[in-house]
C-alpha cells in the first residue's frame, strides 16, 4: 500500500519537473529567436546606414542627395523596430538620433543641389509620338497617331516590348453597325493608379461608316464622326474595351480611385465621363471651345479641364451633391492645354500655349499667383514626384525646361528633337521621357 502511494504522488513530480524543463527550454529557443531577430534588424540598419555615408561622400546633384536621404530613412525604420524590452533598445534609440542628424543634412544638401538634365538615351524606329505616359509600373506607352497606326510599348530599360497595332474589329467589342476592320490613331494615354489598365484615345477611325473625320479646326455643328477609346490590358497588352465617345478626344485622365476615366472631346466641345465598372459613357458634359488637358484631384473628387479655345480652366464635381457641376477659373491665360496639380493639392499648374507661359494658380483663393515664359508654344508639362519641377516640352522652340515650382524660375533649358510633344516622369528612376512628334523619344536623367 505504501509503494503504490508513494508511486502515486511520485508521478506528479516527475510531470511538473519535466514541464519546467520543457518551458524553460522554449523560453531559451524564443529567446534565441529574438535576439537572432533583433541581430539581423541591427546588422541590416547598420548596413543601409554604411551605404548611406559612403553614397553621401560622392553625392552632388539632387537626385543623388535624394538617394542619401532615402537610405537614411531606411536604417532608420529599421532601428525604429528594436522593441522597448530588448537589450538593444536604448543603443537603437541613440542610432536613430545620429542617423536623423545625418538625414538632416543629406536632405538640406539636396534641398540646395543643382538638378540638371542630362541626355541618357534617345529612342528611334518607326514612331510617331503625339505622347508618352508612364504607367507607374515600369512601361512607357508612346502613341504614334495616324502617321503609324501603332501603340509602342517600352521598358525601363528603353526595349520595345511590344508595338500595338491600333486596328481593331468593333462588331467584336459590341458594336454592330460596324464591320470589317477598322484603325484608330492613338493619341493620348492614362493608366489607372494600380497600372493594370491604359486607356487610350484615338483622334479619329479609319474605315468603313467613318466619312467625316473631326479636324483640327471644329465646331459641334459640323456633325463629325464620333470616335473609341481603347481599353489595355498592361500584362497582357492586348485591348480589351473599346468605348465610344466624342469627336476627335484628346486628353484622358483616370481619377486616382480608379473609378471614372474622363476623356476631352475636341471637336463636340465635351467632356465624356466612363465609368469603369461597365466601360460605358455616364455623362457629356459641354464645355466650350476645345477641351484639352485634364488633372483630377488626390481625392478623386475635382476634374480640372483646361478649355484651349478660352483662357479659362472648367471644375468638375466628381463627388458632390450635385454630380458633375461645373464650377471655372476665369482669366488664368490665353489657351491653357496642359494642367498638373502638385502633389499636395495647393496648386494647379496650366501651360499657357497662346502666350508661352506656365501659370501657377492658387486653388485656395483661385487666383494665378504666378506666371514664367518656357519657350516658344508650350506643350505637355509633368510635375517631379517631390512637387519641386516642372518639366516643360516647348514645341516651337524644340526645347525642354526645368521649372522650379517654389518660385517659378527657369533653372535649364536644354534641346531636342523637332517638336517635342508629350512628356512623362517616372519617379523611381527619376527619369524624363519626352515624345518628339518628328520621331524620336529621349530621356533625360534629372
Amino acid at each position: 500500500m505504501k509503494r503504490i502511494l508513494i508511486l502515486v504522488l511520485t508521478i506528479p513530480v516527475v510531470f511538473i519537473a519535466s514541464f519546467l524543463i520543457t518551458r524553460e527550454v522554449l523560453q531559451n529557443q524564443k529567446s534565441d529567436r529574438q535576439v537572432n531577430s533583433e541581430s539581423k534588424v541591427l546588422n541590416k540598419a547598420t548596413d543601409r546606414a554604411t551605404l548611406a555615408a559612403e553614397l553621401g561622400k560622392s553625392a552632388k546633384t539632387k537626385n543623388q542627395w535624394r538617394t542619401v536621404a532615402k537610405t537614411w530613412e531606411e536604417a532608420i525604420t529599421q532601428m525604429k523596430t528594436i522593441p522597448t524590452k530588448s537589450a538593444n533598445y536604448d543603443s537603437a534609440q541613440k542610432k536613430i538620433v545620429e542617423y536623423q542628424s545625418y538625414l538632416n543634412i543629406a536632405r538640406d544638401k539636396q534641398t540646395y543641389a543643382d538638378s540638371t538634365m542630362t541626355l541618357v538615351k534617345t529612342i528611334r524606329g518607326d514612331i510617331s509620338p503625339k505622347s508618352v505616359v508612364h504607367s507607374g509600373n515600369g512601361l512607357f506607352f508612346a502613341q504614334n497617331m495616324m502617321y503609324s497606326h501603332t501603340i509602342t510599348v517600352y521598358d525601363r530599360a528603353y526595349n520595345l516590348v511590344k508595338t500595338i497595332s491600333d486596328k481593331v474589329n468593333l462588331s467584336d467589342y459590341g458594336h454592330g453597325e460596324f464591320q470589317g476592320i477598322h484603325k484608330g490613331s492613338p493619341v493620348e494615354a492614362s493608366f489607372s493608379h494600380d497600372g493594370k489598365y491604359a486607356w487610350v484615345s484615338n483622334y479619329q477611325m479609319y474605315g468603313t461608316g467613318f466619312n467625316r473625320p473631326g479636324k483640327d479646326v471644329c465646331h459641334p455643328s459640323g456633325n463629325y464622326d464620333s470616335s473609341y477609346l481603347y481599353r489595355i490590358n498592361t500584362d497582357t497588352l492586348n485591348k480589351e474595351q473599346v468605348i465610344p465617345v466624342g469627336s476627335v478626344p484628346k486628353f484622358t485622365a483616370t481619377s486616382p480611385d480608379n473609378r471614372l476615366v474622363l476623356v476631352s472631346n475636341w471637336c463636340t466641345y465635351d467632356l465624356s465621363i466612363i465609368d469603369t465598372k461597365s466601360n460605358q459613357e455616364v455623362q457629356r458634359i459641354k464645355l466650350g471651345r476645345y477641351p484639352r488637358g485634364i488633372a483630377i484631384d488626390a481625392n478623386s473628387e475635382k476634374a480640372y479641364v483646361a478649355i484651349m479655345g478660352s483662357t479659362n480652366i472648367a471644375v468638375i464635381d466628381l463627388k458632390g451633391v450635385k454630380p458633375f457641376a461645373v464650377q471655372w477659373l476665369r482669366n488664368i491665360g490665353a489657351s491653357p492645354r496642359h494642367l498638373n496639380i502638385d502633389p499636395k493639392g495647393n496648386y494647379l499648374y496650366a501651360s499657357l500655349n497662346g502666350e508661352g507661359n506656365i501659370a501657377k494658380i492658387d486653388l485656395s483663393t483661385k487666383k494665378v499667383v504666378g506666371k514664367i515664359r518656357t519657350g516658344n508654344a508650350p506643350r505637355s508639362m509633368v510635375i517631379s514626384d517631390d512637387g519641386e519641377f516642372l518639366y516643360v516640352v516647348n514645341y516651337r522652340s524644340n526645347t525642354v525646361s526645368q521649372v522650379r515650382t517654389k518660385d517659378m524660375k527657369v533653372m535649364q533649358s536644354v534641346k531636342t528633337d523637332s517638336h517635342p510633344i508629350g512628356i512623362t516622369y517616372d519617379s523611381k528612376t527619376h527619369q524624363v521621357w519626352v515624345a518628339c512628334y518628328s520621331g524620336s523619344l529621349m530621356v533625360f536623367q534629372v
